[in-house]
């Protein structure tokens, strides 16, 4: 997975007051949980904009007074009028303990079905995943090398080591469906 190093501050007090503070100085109130303790920090609103505006799944270093905190974001807070981020959660994670992340999902090769004029169909973007943090790809890559039209690749049909989708096994993940204007082309010949 890709990893991204950012810093924050310990926050000294705890409440509504202080958060509406750090917000109008361009701060986000931050919480790390998971491991037993709680940190509750705060860094820059405008890093976060590493690890929001992309499909990617980023692992984030986080230091702060000194100390190196492995985490994945868990859930974020933006304000309902102006999308500016209000809080966000961080999980610790370890080494030993398996982490349910959702990675982008890409796809390589060049489909048949898609020569022969299908339209290819990426169902599942972000796929919901579970596994060790060093066995986690930074995506899942689908070959479409063999996808003609009207055929799919479902969840059960994907090969990630060590990786277990969390994901219905029938799930489509892309298909080639063909495209209307090659449907009637072929209603009018017959």
């Amino acid at each position: 997975m890709n990893s991204v190093s950012l810093s924050g501050s310990l926050r000294e007090n705890v409440g509504k007051k202080d958060a509406k503070q750090l917000r109008k100085n361009g701060l986000v109130p931050c919480i790390i949980y998971g491991q037993g303790e709680e940190v509750r920090f705060y860094t820059d609103a405008k890093s976060f904009k590493t690890i929001l505006f992309t499909p990617e799944t980023y692992i984030v270093d986080f230091t702060i007074d000194g100390k190196v905190y492995r985490t994945i974001l868990q859930d974020i807070q933006y304000h309902p009028l102006t999308d500016e981020v209000l809080h966000a959660d961080f999980l610790h994670v370890t080494e030993e303990k398996p982490i349910i992340v959702t990675l982008p999902v890409r796809t390589e090769g060049t489909s048949p079905g898609v020569m022969r004029g299908g339209k290819l169909k990426v169902r599942i973007p972000r796929l919901k995943v579970k596994g060790l943090i060093k066995d986690l790809p930074a995506f899942v890559m689908v070959n479409i090398s063999e996808l003609n039209v009207n055929q799919a690749i479902r969840v059960k049909d994907l090969s990630i080591e060590n990786v277990t989708p969390l994901v219905a096994p029938n799930n489509i993940v892309c298909d080639v469906k063909a495209k209307k204007s090659a449907i009637s082309e072929e209603e009018t010949e017959e």
